[in-house]
């Protein structure tokens, strides 16, 4: 896990400025507290800052090929590379170190550009062909990490995190109003856009290739999910998930450092121990709550987890003085705003990991692969919801006005009324109607149709998932889009703010490709959510873990004390009219907002929290 950034005069092959890419490369120590490395040959500059996992002494970046025609930067772990080390040897390319990234190198030598199809592994890279003069930027598959790209005067600049760019130049990058839009409606902004005009995220499964032709950004993850013909029998899908999250356990456990897990009550973490206790003991686990006074905490669910499988636990507790002092150095980081009450917990359970470890195990995914959240339950009765004939599904629509705390829940099953795929996800996805998102807005501010501009960002992936099911249809969308671009964007984030490197096996390639295949009643079957795997789990897991309530990160605890502070300092800031917000967004509207959830009419503490955190980005971060 490090920092990569860089420059590219990819029309006029100026010379790069040498110091430009020092200053880049400066900003991301905290990546890469281990080493660091430039290249630099006329029009291109490569800067880097390394955190040492594989071949700690060999591993040195930016490497090359022996000919020093093919020049490669890399953030991320390639899981599969002892294998492609031994193909690409029968191939008769020879080997100076026991690293990944000359794997990808040598990888790029064999299969070009297609190399990236032979990769297993999370990643954002830049690879120089000095021959061709033309440079390739990738982000992985599942998005895990992060690559960020601008392009100016026909020059490109690119690095791991945003601030490296910004460091590039003088002027401060102007907010996309179109992407604050989204950010307010989603609680995230979705790839390829960001919160800053002209800086750009390489998507998930995408590439950027320049040379003097000039820039393409195309996608080169092109699975298409088929439904297995016939429907596999559930012992036999159940043996086939033991089989794959086995392998990819013992993949992500390679390392010559260190290794850790972080740890919840849940059943996720919970597999994740019990696979890696199949290759190893006494593993150090990781977990945070809120202290005992609070139902929702699970710290002793996860202690006892811990102690189930012989490994070592250590806890934090937070509290709201924590969360509320934590906020705006948690902000800076992230930099840009994310409206998640889980990147506080986040923060300091890899604060406290990183003091014993340098790397850890985490169990995202299994509630996109499987249907674990509130809204898949919705998806899945709202494609039986537009079965029902007209007339009788409009009296029943206004009774569920009336369910009450199930937003989530209604948005799903409203938006099956939608007859287009793609806008119907769309409608789940976001927190609150685009009319009431748009009026947000000073007049003139927005461009036209800015809440829909996250359909651009899903361009090109309808006639991928064309052949699943409802259900499928829509957590193939989470995977490419909210499950990336929001929460493993601030895992990297948070997690390298400390230099901890962080591991997703759920979301391991085979696994992913597999389970989109599977149907939705093996995920949701009577009602019981992420069935198929919890079958799994109990191969794995005593029953008392099984059966625990879904908690994460307790958020249910931090939203609380968000609703707590809505009286105190946090909503100051909504109700103050010399903050920033309010050049961009008009008073009597948000103060609107914040009267209905006080009086208790609307549970708008979601969009309350959004704009908090712009306002704390706002002054703690882009004005600073």
């Amino acid at each position: 896990m490090c920092g990569l950034c860089g420059q590219f005069n990819y029309k006029n092959h100026n010379p790069v400025n040498n110091n430009v890419i020092a200053q880049m490369t400066n900003t991301m120590i905290h990546r890469g507290p281990d080493d660091d490395g430039y290249y630099f040959s006329n029009s291109i500059g490569l800067g880097f800052r390394r955190l040492s996992i594989i071949d700690i002494h060999g591993g040195h970046q930016p490497m090359s090929d022996k000919d020093k025609l093919i020049w490669g930067v890399f953030n991320g772990e390639i899981y599969n590379f002892k294998e492609l080390k031994t193909e690409l040897e029968c191939y008769g390319h020879h080997f100076k170190t026991k690293s990944d990234t000359e794997v990808i190198i040598l990888g790029y030598k064999q299969w070009g550009i297609d190399v990236l199809d032979h990769l297993n592994g999370m990643f954002g890279l830049a690879i120089w062909d000095e021959k061709q003069k033309q440079l390739m930027l990738a982000r992985d598959r599942m998005g895990i990490k992060l690559l960020y790209y601008k392009i100016e005067d026909e020059s490109l600049y690119f690095a791991s995190e945003i601030r490296a760019i910004l460091a590039a130049f003088s002027e401060r990058s102007e907010i996309d109003t179109a992407s604050l839009n989204l950010f307010l409606r989603y609680r995230y902004t979705p790839s390829p856009l960001t919160i800053f005009k002209g800086i750009y995220k390489i998507a998930p499964g995408t590439r950027l290739i320049a040379n003097k032709s000039g820039v393409k950004v195309e996608r080169w993850w092109n699975f298409k999910p088929s439904p297995f013909v016939p429907v596999p029998k559930k012992k036999i899908v159940v043996q086939d998930l033991m089989d794959l999250y086995k392998a990819s356990i013992k993949r992500h456990l390679i390392s010559d450092v260190p290794l850790g897990l972080l740890l919840s009550g849940g059943i996720d973490s919970g597999l994740l121990l019990a696979l890696m206790s199949i290759y190893g003991s006494k593993w150090k686990t990781y977990s945070i709550g809120y202290g005992k006074s609070f139902k929702d905490d699970e710290l002793r669910d996860a202690e006892l987890t811990a102690q189930f499988f012989n490994a070592q636990n250590f806890s934090i507790e937070l509290n709201r003085n924590i969360f509320e002092a934590t906020l705006t150095k948690v902000i800076k980081y992230l930099e840009e705003p994310i409206a998640s009450s889980s990147v506080i917990p986040m923060y300091h359970i890899c604060e406290r990991a990183r003091q014993d470890v340098k790397v850890a195990l985490m169990g995202q995914g299994p509630d996109e692969l499987f249907g674990g959240y509130k809204r898949h339950l919705g998806i899945l009765w709202g494609s039986y919801w537009r079965k029902v004939p007209g007339i009788i599904r409009k009296p029943l629509k206004e009774v569920m006005k009336y369910i009450p705390r199930n937003e989530a829940l209604k948005r799903s099953i409203y938006s099956l009324d939608v007859p287009q795929r793609l806008q119907r996800y769309q409608q789940v996805f976001s927190i609150l109607p685009a009319s009431i998102v748009d009026g947000l807005f000073h007049k003139d501010i927005l461009p036209i149709d800015s809440g829909n501009k996250i359909l651009d960002c899903w361009n090109g992936l309808e006639n991928l998932l064309e052949e699943t099911d409802e259900l499928g249809g829509f957590q193939f969308l989470e995977i490419r889009s909210s499950l990336p671009d929001e929460l493993l964007m601030y895992a990297d984030k948070l997690s390298m703010a400390h230099g901890l490197e962080l591991r997703v096996p759920y979301l391991d390639k085979e696994i992913v490709e597999y389970v989109e295949r599977i149907p939705a009643q093996l995920k949701i079957h009577m009602n019981i959510r992420k069935y198929i795997h919890k079958e799994v789990c109990k191969y794995f897991l005593p029953k008392h873990i099984i059966n625990r309530k879904k908690r994460g990160f307790a958020v249910n605890v931090v939203d609380g004390w968000f609703r707590d502070s809505m009286n105190g300092k946090m909503s100051e800031t909504l109700l103050q009219r010399d903050s920033h917000i309010f050049n961009y967004l008009r008073f009597n509207e948000v103060n609107k907002l914040i009267h209905e959830h006080k009086k208790g009419f609307k549970d708008n503490h979601k969009i309350l929290f959004s704009l908090i955190l712009f306002e704390e980005w706002l002054r703690s971060y882009y004005y600073n």
